[in-house]
């Protein structure tokens, strides 16, 4: 795991100055500890920052290939790289280290962008092509690793693994892109598609670009997509075995490591199942850690601790105060980009306690986008059922009336609230789902926003991107379109941004065995009916790992990571709240009401109602905005 950044000329290829590239990665020395380097040619220069997991002392990188004439940074892991690496000497492909670096290098000369087909792991890379005068950024297939492109007045573009890396370049244009402030509210964070500034972008998820310098930059091209359109077929049975077979695969080729290698642990399914897998494939105790709180509500660490010791790990665990607020300020410079899950927290917590005892952590992150783990993926299903049974024109009438005139009651128990239920039965499934997924709904967006705002933003609704998603989703099913958005949108935005910011801060590799991408294919073709099961998600998995997890662990209530928001927006953050509609960076930027704003502290400041959401929302994106634009 590592940091890489670079500047490319496209067009004229003008000399490159390495101090630039330096001061880039420097930026990003907490991922890469462990060493650096930088290496210019005519028009290009590669940097990178080193985390040493693999070769510790012999991969330094920026790497030339064997015979020189192409060059490397690379960011991740490749959990094959010995496999390729024998079938590539036997083709002739010599080799001076023993890491999965040069197996890229190599690959890509045999293969050329076709070797991104045979790489199995997380990575977003740089290769410069001497010979052909080209660049090629690559990036992993569901998006573990993160690559910013900037493009710059020079003529030339910028790229790194965060931005704050491309925020150290002096010619880079900071001005903020308004569709990505709709975007944010919309869903906590701000999306693959787009980045919070108009001249930076993301390399998409499973997606390349391939550049020369003679010529305009090409669009990015898709190498990687995942398919629901075909289902698998044979005995549930056979269905589990296979699916213990590629568990086990993806838990132990992520173990390889020539530095000590743990997991995190909360106690629920997911992490409970990586645990029990890496414990049965090593005689060596696994190190294991866990997070707890110190309010009963919200911890989950006597059930770690149940697992732990079902499996005799090397277990640590810390409980930290709901009330410990301290590193709110500290998360604005960790994610660059505003970002609004505010489970980010605890994740940082137990990324910096698993740094104190391992440099790789495994993870339980992925299994629900793959196999409908989540809680609204029961409703989705169970609403879709409806919209087949009752045809559009008879649901909108009945639905959107009774949503009109049922009660907003968030304080009643949850199979009570049923405005949000009836007003989803009412239009498509699609508009449901996105509904149902996002944070700050279109109608407070529009209360919020100033008639300037509204100007930028023009006819653009942050919705409409996910519906169409669902609407094209190479899919059978409404679920199937769900699962199919939560991979390509929402688990590449939101959670893997999460983990890589939280645990690279912490100078830990994370890796994530349950998105191995044969297991995530394997999933999409698996019948619904073994995804969701009379209400129970993730049922195949659940059913396959009866035989390592008691009951009261693999069927409790799903949970995650809890934060007291609502709390700290009314106690300790009260007064930063108050300041987001007047005085603050946003206040300055003429797109946001001044009293519907203030209006919504106040509610939530005396209680009488919970405005928290919105509130963490605006202030995580006033601390993000003006450090990247101080104004």
């Amino acid at each position: 795991m590592c940091g890489i950044a670079g500047i490319f000329h496209h067009g004229t290829p003008k000399p490159v100055d390495p101090a630039r590239v330096e001061r880039m990665c420097d930026a990003l020395e907490h991922r890469g500890p462990d060493g650096s380097g930088v290496w210019t040619a005519p028009g290009v220069g590669l940097g990178h920052r080193r985390l040493s997991i693999i070769d510790l002392e012999g991969s330094p990188q920026p790497m030339p290939s064997a015979d020189g004439r192409a060059m490397l940074t690379f960011n991740g892991e490749i959990y094959n790289y010995r496999a390729l690496r024998r079938e590539l000497q036997q083709q002739g492909a010599r080799f001076r280290t023993d890491g999965d670096s040069e197996v890229i290098l190599a690959a890509w000369q045999r293969w050329g962008p076709d070797c991104l087909q045979r790489l199995h792991g997380m990575f977003a890379f740089a290769i410069y092509d001497l010979d052909q005068r080209q660049i090629f950024l690559a990036r992993d297939r569901l998006g573990v690793k993160p690559l910013y492109i900037a493009d710059l007045p020079d003529g030339s573009i910028a790229f790194a693994s965060e931005m704050k890396a491309l925020l150290a370049h002096p010619l880079l244009p900071r001005e903020v892109d308004p569709l990505a402030v709709e975007d944010y509210l919309a869903w906590g964070f701000v999306p693959e598609h787009r980045s919070i500034l108009k001249h930076v972008r993301k390399l998409l998820p499973g997606h390349f670009l391939l550049a020369g310098h003679d010529a305009a930059l090409p669009a990015q091209r898709k190498w990687w997509d995942v398919s629901f359109a075909e289902k698998a077929r044979g005995k549930s049975d056979d269905l589990e075995a296979e699916l213990l077979h590629l568990m086990r695969e993806a838990v132990g080729s992520r173990m390889v490591a020539d530095v000590p290698l743990g997991a995190f642990l909360s106690g629920g399914v997911d992490s409970s199942s990586v645990v029990a897998l890496m414990s049965e494939a090593s005689a060596a105790p696994a190190t294991t850690c866990s997070i707890g709180f110190d309010v009963a509500a919200l911890d989950e660490s006597a059930h770690a601790r149940k697992v732990a010791e079902l499996f005799g790990t090397d277990h640590h665990a810390r409980t930290v105060s709901p009330d410990d607020w301290s590193a709110v300020d500290r998360l604005a410079g960790i994610y660059d980009e505003p970002f609004a899950d505010a489970s980010a927290l605890p994740t940082l917590a137990v990324s910096t306690l698993a740094r104190e005892h391992v440099k790789v952590a495994l993870s339980g992150d992925g299994a629900d986008e793959a196999f409908a783990g989540y809680r609204r993926h029961k409703f989705h299903a169970a609403e879709e059922r409806v919209r087949a049974i009752l045809p559009g024109s008879l649901r909108e009438p009945l639905f959107g009336t009774l949503g009109n005139l049922y009660p907003r009651a968030d304080w009643l128990p949850q199979k009570l609230r049923a405005k949000s239920t009836l007003q989803s039965l009412a239009g498509d499934g699609a508009a449901a789902y996105a509904r149902a997924v996002g944070v700050t709904p279109p109608a407070v967006r529009a209360s919020l926003f100033t008639e300037d705002f509204d100007r930028a933003r023009g006819d653009y609704r942050a919705e409409t991107v996910v519906e169409e998603m669902m609407r094209n989703a190479p899919a059978r099913t409404g679920l199937d379109a769900a699962q199919y958005a939560d991979l390509k949108f929402f688990l590449p935005g939101d959670i893997l941004t999460k983990v890589d910011r939280a645990s690279m801060a912490a100078g830990l590799e994370a890796r994530e065995p349950l998105l191995d991408h044969r297991l995530v294919e394997f999933g999409a073709r698996l019948p619904q009916r073994h995804r969701l099961r009379r209400g129970e998600g993730k049922w195949l998995v659940k059913k396959t790992m009866q035989r390592y997890l008691p009951d009261d662990i693999l069927y409790r209530r799903k949970q995650g990571f809890v934060t007291p928001i609502a709390h700290w927006l009314r106690g300790p953050l009260a007064q930063e709240a108050r300041k987001i509609a007047r005085g603050s960076w946003l206040s300055r930027t003429a797109w946001f009401q001044e009293k519907p704003l203030s209006r919504l502290v106040e509610q939530h400041i005396a209680g009488r109602a919970d405005n928290s959401r919105v509130l963490w929302q605006m202030l995580m994106l006033e601390k993000a905005l003006s450090r990247i634009d101080p104004r």
